[in-house]
């Protein structure tokens, strides 16, 4: 239940992952310069061409994820009693990752403890 999380958070994080693999490979490349001088340019730009091509799937995640972010149903959470959005039949709420459906056939029906 730890790792779990919400549709649109998970695409959230997806987006983060490629943005930071992607600096970390620039750096890695510029590196090369720094290690074996003019002959580390071409491993260098190698490198810089990988990172942008990691950053710009990063940012066509990011632009996915806020397009389905705007068509995503709004309800509130029976738990933490927060709006939440949800994708698809089942999600889970983005604060208390409590399970979510709009579907009776999906619903569990079970008693609440407080």
């Amino acid at each position: 239940m730890f790792f779990k999380s919400a549709k649109i958070n998970e695409f959230r994080l997806w987006g983060l992952v490629f943005t930071l693999v992607g600096m970390g490979v620039m750096i890695i490349g510029t590196g090369g310069i720094v290690w074996w001088g003019h002959a580390g340019k071409i491993f260098a730009a190698i490198f810089m061409v990988l990172g942008m091509i990691s950053l710009l799937i990063s940012c066509i995640v990011y632009f996915w994820a806020g397009m389905m972010s705007t068509s995503a149903t709004m309800l509130e959470c029976p738990e933490c009693h927060r709006p939440t959005k949800m994708l698809g039949k089942t999600d889970r709420c983005m604060y208390c990752k409590t399970m979510l459906t709009l579907d009776p056939a999906q619903a569990t029906h079970e008693p609440s403890v407080e």
